[in-house]
């Protein structure tokens, strides 16, 4: 028997206030859990769903550096926008917060600091990239270089945005710092971090056996693998100026993976000083049931480093964390940095503004990314996908049954409800009847287990079910005799239009949390209160009484014009080309500035800080042969290389590929830093550096010696 809950907290992952967000996050974490939302309010049940801005993380400063701005000013222009976009698309949160509010990061510092008091954070000291031109220790996104994984030129310290895998700085290859340009150096600092090793096995009793059965595969399946790879402790602070200040020590901040989910906490706290209510049992009490919907790359936060924050402080666990993986856009993934994607925005102006559709357009939108949900494998938008599923399903199912109800109802029925005359009731009316209610049934259960798809299309069915039951009675054929129907006729022509319009009736009801514009539409349509979409009325086929006069009927769904999808299609690619264009000029003009810094270089004869003798002493230089050479797969500037060093051979990795050919090295003399720390580099553990010099083209050149000597030889 499934738990009973008193109430509900319902939460979206929180997006960056960085830039507008595009359909492919509304398609994750928004649509599906405004439609849960939608339909626990319905039932009448206790519901808070919260949703804000995430305003910290390097995010922010990146883009307000790419705008000429500060953060602040960043997150004060997003913020207004995105929720904007939310509501004109039908999303309600009970309330839309800021995690730069004075209340969140009161909310995150006790968090911190309940968790530090009771000795549940550790304290390390540990060496993290640091660019000395700028003095500034280097946040993730702070740091680009290789991928070890595709070879991207331009990978993030935490993500390669081209091939998608999740990285650390130290993964990167030829690592430079974004803020100058400069390769960075390792410098100690201390941080607080949280100690997920630790809890390993809670997280395999509470994910891996308690909720196998009943969280969705790609959640268990991520989960799994975290925890068998071994969970690692976590950093908890960072050294920017941008964030929550860190309680103990002000020079440091929270790292937004910490504060972020905290302001889900923050969020329902404001939400209950503006409605008078107390937010404690929304986070303490067990009868609350905790609700994370998000996308593929939030689940291990969702599901193991929050909750572990939520065990620590003594807070409820999620019931549930339904993830979608992802959506792709025309056949490729979907994305604002490449100028692929379609933001939200862009849709509101372009279909939804009052002269273009209205709701019934943000509806066609909510209505085609859950169909299309990728609830168990990416799935891909498409302009004509979505103009198909438009005119077959909504227009020409839905809006075709709905239009021609109520047109029968005026012409046969003198615009009133007629009465349902069960004297003469058929197979076809029981087998209506049963499909009103048996379509409430499985309706029900479907969102009940987050499965939004299945459930919209079962609302569809009985749309189409209804249709199919105007073709079998065919009111219109009943022949009038000096505008009168026989007797038995009219009461055929009685039955038919009043289950049919008991049938769109609870289309109205079960329809709501998908199509609520549409919902809306049809209750003012039937001359009905709000109070029509209650649950407990679905099932009903006695909704309508016998004798209400209804309004004449509107055009639900409007007709799509090929022209207009075939303007979004180019839309689309002229962005994409236009995105490149300046990508290309954005790199042509690093390239030119990087230039005229190694003038400047050449012209001063500038060199590096002054170091004493005791420093270049600590180098070990020595001569080696190249014994062999070979390419690095997927990675185009790496060359593997095996070297002789007189009283040892080494694998030395070196990013030379653009440079020489494996065959045209073999054998050559190189000059070898020996006692450098090994480091992985795709997988391959590099033990040494090869000395390599720069000429003015920029074409690297062996540092070797002029005549062969004995390998091993020392260099000073």
């Amino acid at each position: 028997m499934s738990k009973q809950y008193n109430r509900y907290l319902i939460t979206s992952a929180l997006p960056y206030a960085n830039g507008l967000k595009h359909i492919g996050h509304l398609a994750g974490a928004y649509i599906p859990a405004d439609i849960y939302a939608k339909y626990l309010r319905q039932q009448k049940r206790d519901v808070v769903f919260v949703c804000g801005s995430d305003e910290h993380g390097t995010a922010i400063p990146i883009q307000a550096m790419k705008e000429g701005t500060t953060a602040q000013a960043i997150i004060d222009k997003y913020h207004p926008i995105i929720e904007q976009n939310f509501k004109d698309v039908g999303i309600e949160f009970d309330i839309y917060h800021r995690t730069s509010s004075p209340l969140h990061h009161e909310t995150a510092q006790e968090f911190f600091k309940n968790l530090n008091d009771k000795g549940d954070l550790e304290i390390k000291e540990s060496e993290q990239y640091y660019d000395e031109a700028t003095n500034t220790f280097l946040a993730d996104r702070f740091i680009k270089g290789t991928c070890p994984n595709c070879g991207y030129n331009n990978a993030f310290g935490d993500q390669c945005e081209k091939c998608g895998k999740s990285l650390s700085p130290e993964e990167l290859i030829n690592p430079v710092s974004t803020l100058s340009g400069n390769a960075p150096i390792k410098k100690a600092t201390k941080h607080w971090y949280l100690p997920l090793n630790k809890h390993e096995d809670f997280l395999r009793e509470w994910v891996l056996e308690e909720h196998k059965n009943d969280w969705r595969a790609n959640v268990v399946g991520q989960v799994k693998s975290w925890i068998d790879g071994g969970l690692q402790p976590r950093a908890v602070t960072r050294d920017l100026d941008w964030g929550v200040k860190v309680p103990v020590d002000n020079s440091k901040v929270l790292y937004v993976w910490f504060d972020a989910p905290i302001g889900y906490i923050s969020a329902t706290k404001q939400w209950a000083l503006n409605n008078g209510k107390d937010w404690k049992p929304y986070w303490y009490n067990d009868d609350t049931k905790l609700v994370h919907f998000i996308g593929k790359d939030n689940i291990v936060f969702h599901a193991i480093i929050f909750p572990v924050m939520l065990k620590l402080n003594g807070n409820i666990l999620p019931a549930n964390v339904p993830s979608n993986e992802f959506m792709n856009l025309e056949g490729d993934k979907m994305s604002t940095s490449r100028g692929w994607s379609i933001e939200m925005d862009d849709y509101i102006n372009d279909w939804i503004k009052p002269e273009n559709g209205g709701g019934q357009m943000a509806d066609a939108l909510r209505y085609y990314l859950t169909a299309i949900a990728p609830e168990t494998k990416d799935s891909e938008f498409t302009w004509k996908g979505f103009a198909q599923s438009y005119k077959s399903e909504l227009s020409d199912i839905l809006g075709n049954f709905v239009n021609r109800s109520f047109v029968l109802m005026h012409k046969l029925c003198g615009g009133k409800v007629p009465k349902f005359h069960n004297e003469i009731i058929d197979e076809d009316d029981k087998d209506v009847k049963n499909c009103i209610h048996n379509a409430k049934v499985r309706v029900e259960y479907l969102l009940e287990n987050y499965k939004f798809r299945d459930a919209q299309f079962e609302v569809i069915q009985l749309a189409k079910r209804g249709n199919l039951h105007l073709q079998i009675k065919e009111p219109w054929k009943r022949k009038a005799i000096d505008g009168k129907y026989s007797e038995e006729d009219q009461k055929h022509i009685d039955n038919c239009i009043n289950l049919s319009l008991q049938l769109m009736a609870n289309l109205s009801i079960l329809i709501h949390p998908f199509l609520p514009f549409t919902s809306k539409k049809m209750l003012k349509m039937m001359k009905v209160v709000d109070r029509m979409l209650d649950w407990e009325n679905a099932g009903k086929v006695d909704l309508l009484k016998v004798g209400y006069s209804l309004n004449a009927p509107e055009i639900l769904f409007r007709k799509i014009e090929d022209s207009e999808i075939e303007f979004q299609i180019e839309k689309l690619k002229n962005k994409s080309l236009k995105n490149k264009e300046n990508k290309v000029e954005e790199t042509r003009n690093e390239n030119n500035e990087k230039q005229e810094t190694r003038n400047e270089v050449i012209e001063t004869r500038n060199v590096k800080d002054e170091i004493v003798f005791d420093d270049f002493a600590k180098i070990d230089l020595k001569v080696g042969t190249i014994l062999t050479a070979e390419k690095v797969e997927k990675a185009d500037k790496l060359l593997k290389l095996e070297v002789d060093l007189g009283f040892e051979k080494r694998i030395i990795v070196s990013g030379i590929a653009m440079h020489f050919s494996p065959e045209e090295i073999v054998g050559k003399q190189v000059t070898v830093v020996c006692n450098l720390a090994p480091r992985k580099m795709r997988g391959i553990e590099s033990n040494g550096m090869i000395l390599m010099a720069e000429d003015k083209s920029g074409k690297l050149n062996f540092v070797n010696p002029d005549t062969k000597i004995d390998e091993g030889s020392g260099v000073s």
